[in-house]
């Protein structure tokens, strides 16, 4: 009988979030059909988000972290090693996360700006 229930219909799907469905007063779950759902326009942090640009910041951020490690990795510490290169690697993996964060959020603060000054 249970499984009676739980039959779909072609074109709607199944909303879930985490592991239990989203019910509106059944016990089968809400449907909605497909076309609804990805028709709507993003709202709240997804909006924001989109608008400030930041996976496009967050990429150049981190690339040119990167760069930017590799520079002063090849400028101090190539010429002349007398620790231990794991260190290094541990300090270049460091200055690439640190300087990558921080680049993404001044990148996404001058996007901030420029959207609210438009």
């Amino acid at each position: 009988m249970l499984e009676a229930r739980r039959r779909t219909v072609p074109g709607v799907r199944r909303v879930f979030r985490g592991r239990r469905a989203r019910t509106d007063g059944d016990f089968c779950g809400q449907t909605v059909r497909a076309s609804v759902s990805e028709s709507e326009q993003q709202s709240g942090p997804a909006a924001m988000i989109a608008a400030l640009n930041v996976p496009r910041n967050a990429k150049l951020g981190f690339g040119l972290a990167v760069l930017v490690t590799a520079a002063i990795v090849a400028v101090f510490v190539l010429p002349g090693t007398a620790r231990p290169s794991v260190l290094y690697v541990a300090l270049a993996f460091v200055l690439v996360v640190s300087l990558g964060g921080l680049l993404t959020t001044v990148f996404t603060i001058v996007s901030a700006v420029r959207l609210a000054r438009s």
